[in-house]
């Protein structure tokens, strides 16, 4: 839109450089050109602005395809006003000279006009075309339709506009097709997943499998092992023992030659101790056959005496006295009796 200022009963105008602007005067082509700026009176002056720069324009419409099934089409066309003066004396680009706004709806006429062309080139290539080929190919399909059948277009050409590019972004069919299409694949790809979660899981009891053979492998080898050892304990255990046996009947052999022999050094200890002590017992009662009595008698009473306990005091009581004395008295009127008889 341009820049309109006021200045008593004048009128300035700005300009973009994207903007041609188109100033009459009584009829009069006064100025003509893109980014101008001027000085003009409102009550003679004609003003057109037409914008000269690239502008988008998205839209969107159904179609139906040859088996029926309604699908929508979302595209953007790109478009610029080539030739300005053609489109000022088509379309009414003319602006307020108070304000500098549109009197009409320009850029909607353009609008209008490239979604109505566009769709009837769209719906011409849809139409014989099945909803699978159109959700498979039916994109570049339809942007090439649609950027010849705009770039063949009389009127457009003759407005003065130029169709840049022509962007399809997505063909799409309703929701129940759409979800209906959706499964198949998204069994498909279930599958997938399925067959991959299988084979991961045979893959890992593989695995398993692997681990348990190698751990029973290595159970059984230290079995093995374990026998092998317990049979060399046993061997071991078995040659240690005849090796005791074998030294213990040595020491038992050794140990019966020894008693042997100590017991006959003992025996002829025993018989020579024997026969020295009955040579001395028959010397002893030879040497004492030829004592008299009364000596042997003091000889006893010497011997009892060596072998009598120690006594430190005696005490004698009257009685034992007397018996004792009656004894000795006895005995040696015995005595005597004796010697005389």
């Amino acid at each position: 839109m341009a820049d309109i200022t006021r200045r008593l009963g004048w009128r300035h105008l700005r300009s973009a450089p994207t903007a041609h602007v188109r100033h009459h005067r009584r009829g009069k082509l006064v100025h003509d050109g893109t980014g101008l700026s001027f000085w003009f009176r409102a009550l003679t002056a004609a003003l057109s602005e037409v914008p000269v720069d690239d502008r988008e324009l998205a839209m969107t419409f159904h179609a139906r395809t040859s088996d029926f099934q309604d699908v929508s089409v979302q595209s953007t066309v790109t478009y610029r006003i080539s030739d300005p003066g053609t489109a000022a004396t088509r379309l009414d680009f003319s602006v307020d000279p108070d304000t500098g706004a549109f009197r009409g709806s320009p850029l909607e006429q353009i609008a209008t006009l490239l979604t109505e062309t566009a769709q009837q080139h769209a719906l011409d290539v849809l139409a014989r075309t099945p909803l699978a080929a159109a959700l498979a190919d039916g994109v570049t399909a339809v942007r090439e339709r649609i950027s010849g059948g705009l770039g063949t277009e009389p009127r457009l050409a003759a407005t003065g506009i130029e169709v840049v590019a022509v962007r399809v972004i997505a063909l799409r069919p309703e929701p129940e097709v759409e979800r209906a299409l959706r499964t198949p694949a998204r069994e498909q790809i279930q599958q997938e997943a399925d067959r991959a979660t299988y084979e991961r899981r045979a893959v890992a009891v593989e695995r398993e499998r692997a681990i348990a053979e190698n751990e029973l492998a290595s159970k059984i080898e230290l079995a093995r092992r374990e026998e092998r050892l317990v049979e060399q304990k046993g061997t071991n255990a078995r040659r240690e023992a005849e090796e005791r046996a074998a030294a213990d009947a040595v020491r038992a052999e050794a140990e019966a030659a020894r008693t042997v022999r100590l017991a006959g050094a003992e025996a002829t200890a025993a018989r020579e101790v024997g026969e020295a002590r009955a040579a001395a017992q028959a010397a002893w009662l030879r040497v004492h056959g030829d004592v008299d009595p009364a000596t042997l008698h003091a000889l006893a009473v010497t011997r009892l005496a060596e072998n009598l306990p120690r006594v430190d005091s005696i005490t004698l009581s009257p009685d034992v006295l007397t018996g004792l004395l009656a004894k000795l008295g006895g005995g040696a009127a015995g005595a005597e009796a004796a010697e005389e008889a």
